[in-house]
């Protein structure tokens, strides 16, 4: 069939086409691949507290967000609930 060269050449493709393609890949990665704003700038990131003070901050924050979202669902069930009643009592008087 073939031969010991074609055997050589197979052979020859069978390793340098990897190591190719890692090369290729692997070199100059930021002019290939850069996306322009792909990545978030240092004062886009969250910042992480790294003493006490900060981590009491951050703590403070968290729990003044928490009990806000709390109030704003007390309140919208509250009207789903006014909302309920008053259906109640309409269709109620309807029904006798």
């Amino acid at each position: 069939m073939g031969g010991p060269n074609l055997e050589v050449f197979k052979f020859g493709m069978y390793i340098l086409f990897p190591i190719g393609w890692m090369y290729y890949f692997g070199t100059n990665l930021d002019k290939k691949f850069d996306v322009p704003g792909f990545w978030p700038k240092p004062e886009e990131t969250n910042k992480i507290p790294r003493d006490r003070e900060e981590l009491m901050i951050e703590i403070e924050r968290l729990k003044v967000q928490r009990l806000a979202r709390r109030a704003r669902r007390l309140e919208r069930e509250a009207m789903e609930q006014e909302v309920g009643r008053v259906k109640t009592n309409v269709e109620s008087p309807g029904e006798r």
